[in-house]
């Protein structure tokens, strides 16, 4: 298979590019000005709870659809008491209002909410970012491309946030799969956690570093009421956990070098930063009573995977993962958390012996061969409980939300993805693709609407990748690994790149991962093992009701899919989806 590697003989005139118009990607400093974040005291910041906002209105008490305006806005914030103030991109309404993360939008199952999506960035970025990467590039040269996807959502093509539908400020430019200026979210999935982010072509890794970001709940009261789980502001909280560095003027450090700037000048495969921030303090800390809280938890991070647990043993109680709950609560005293995925979680704080808690991270990166973690990225937040007990009113029911289960002998198609990854003479990670193909070649995916398919997810690379489908749920069937002759069928899929016929039978026969029971329900996110063949089926109907969608899935741009670690997705490892009839 033919490796495809940019020009060599482009760059000078990219450099030139980046010299006259990078100003459109700020030049960021050098390390010998990051913040040495061991000096940070942690703990001292409390834990924002980030505004909300309804997606609908109450008229003479029954719910109606809303149109929101939430812009995209430059402005100030600060992470730590001890960081200079920080420039930032946000979401919110208005430039004062707006937040990292964004505006926690609340929907309601059955009623739709429509959001005006405005870009009032400026021309240069704030962060560097490379042209040689598919890059949604204006053609004036001015003004970031931005592009919002509810990740997680079950929603109209046109709604969807594809790559190329981006837009600049005052929508004076538009990528070729822009048609529409506020998108339609319809909200008739089940109740669930979905959250929204930047999705424009190759700046989807600095957007989303620069704070793009924020949660989207559906609700469902006649659903989930009975359930009696903490609910309200106190007691109900998002957590958007992610990694950040910081140069000592408090702006946000990204390497402006490549790890093959011959060929890439400015790409590194994956981005780590040193302080852990949730809900845009970095090490916070947040008062609780004794009693239960519920937390869900989104990894926003670029390519950092989270194993949380606490220092002093209380347990999470899992009642969802992703978008929908589970049929039963799961107790664990640790969980792996991989970019883009979400835990919700029950933490019951009158089961704790100390009046503090420290929620802890031990998942090295890249995961799972990578470096250790240190005292900075291996601390998250402190809760700090308070000593007088309480009767505690909610509950954690042993039944939770049972949905109809897949039916295997209704599969439609069986398809095999292969991920790969290309380095340079040095060994260096260039580039990594699905199927071996890049994002703008013809699509191949293309399931029917209302059917169901089994995908085999074949990772050839040393990373684990957290694999994302929009629009369809999957289950994850089994883990299995290539044996110990595996290279010869990796030397067989680099050349011919078809799994039938490279024998994938022969190899996919080793050593089973079992799936964790928290994660054996419905998920729109799974962490695909390096050296693995994992088996998902993918549904592309409503998985509460076996029925089709409430939209037309054909219609454009269509879907994509895509591994999350962003850095990745950027480089290019990111497939269309085209839903038929």
């Amino acid at each position: 298979m033919k490796q495809m590697f940019p020009m060599q003989g482009i760059v000078p005139f990219l450099l030139i590019f980046l010299a006259l118009f990078g100003k459109l990607g700020a030049i960021s400093q050098g390390k010998d000005s990051l913040v040495n974040t061991s000096k940070l005291e942690m703990f001292v910041d409390e834990l924002p709870d980030m505004p909300r906002i309804h997606g609908y209105d109450m008229v003479d008490g029954s719910p109606k659809p809303k149109l929101l305006t939430i812009g995209m806005f430059s402005k100030k914030w600060k992470f730590h008491r001890d960081l200079p103030a920080t420039t930032v991109f946000a979401y919110g309404a208005t430039r004062n209002t707006a937040t990292v993360p964004g505006p926690t939008i609340e929907a309601l199952h059955g009623t739709a909410t429509y959001v005006n999506w405005q870009n009032y960035l400026p021309s240069k970025h704030i962060l560097p970012w490379d042209p040689t990467v598919p890059t949604a590039i204006p053609s004036t040269k001015k003004g970031v491309p931005t592009v919002v996807h509810v990740h997680g959502g079950i929603h109209e093509p046109a709604s969807d946030g594809n790559s190329n539908a981006w837009f600049t400020a005052r929508f004076e430019e538009k990528g070729p799969a822009w048609s529409r200026q506020t998108y339609h979210y319809d909200n008739n999935q089940h109740p669930g956690n979905l959250w929204y982010h930047d999705h424009a072509l190759g700046l989807t890794r600095v957007n989303l570093l620069a704070g793009l970001i924020g949660a989207y709940i559906i609700r469902q009261p006649d659903v989930e009421g009975p359930l009696k789980f903490p609910c309200g502001d106190e007691f109900d909280r998002p957590l958007f956990v992610f990694d950040r560095s910081f140069s000592v003027d408090g702006s946000i450090y990204m390497n402006s070098t490549g790890n093959n700037p011959s060929i890439h000048p400015q790409w590194q495969p994956e981005y780590f930063g040193d302080a852990i921030v949730v809900n845009g303090k970095a090490w916070p800390k947040m008062v609780v009573r004794r009693r239960k809280y519920r937390f869900r938890i989104i990894n926003a991070s670029n390519a950092r995977f989270f194993r949380f647990f606490f220092n002093n043993g209380l347990e999470f109680i899992h009642v969802a993962s992703d978008s929908a709950y589970l049929g039963n609560p799961i107790v664990r005293n640790e969980t792996l958390v991989g970019p883009s995925e979400i835990v919700d979680v029950v933490i019951d704080f009158s089961k704790s012996n100390t009046d503090e808690a420290i929620l802890q991270n031990d998942a090295p990166y890249p995961y799972p061969s990578g470096d250790p973690v240190n005292e900075s990225n291996g601390k998250v937040m402190k809760f700090i409980i308070k000593k007088e007990r309480e009767v505690d009113t909610w509950q954690v029911p042993n039944e939770l939300i049972k949905y109809p289960s897949p039916d295997l002998s209704s599969v439609s198609q069986t398809r095999y993805i292969t991920m790969y990854e290309y380095t340079s003479d040095t060994n260096e990670p260039t580039h990594l693709l699905l199927n071996g193909k890049s994002y703008d070649a013809p699509v191949t995916e293309t399931p029917k609407a209302g059917t169901s398919e089994i995908w085999n997810v074949i990772n050839l690379t040393g990373d684990n990748h957290p694999f994302h489908i929009h629009l369809g749920l999957f289950q994850v069937l089994d883990q299995t690994e290539l044996v110990d002759d595996k290279e010869v069928f990796k030397g067989c899929m680099l050349k011919e790149n078809d799994a039938i016929s490279c024998q994938i039978s022969k190899y996919a026969r080793g050593k089973k991962i079992e799936v964790a029971a928290h994660e054996k329900g419905w998920k729109n996110v799974y962490k695909m093992a390096p050296g693995f063949v994992t088996k998902i089926l993918v549904k592309f109907s409503y998985i509460h009701s076996n029925t089709s969608y409430s939209f037309d899935p054909t219609g454009q741009p269509g879907y994509v899919y895509h591994c999350h670690i962003l850095d990745h997705e950027d480089n290019a490892m990111m497939r269309p989806l085209k839903v038929i009839n």
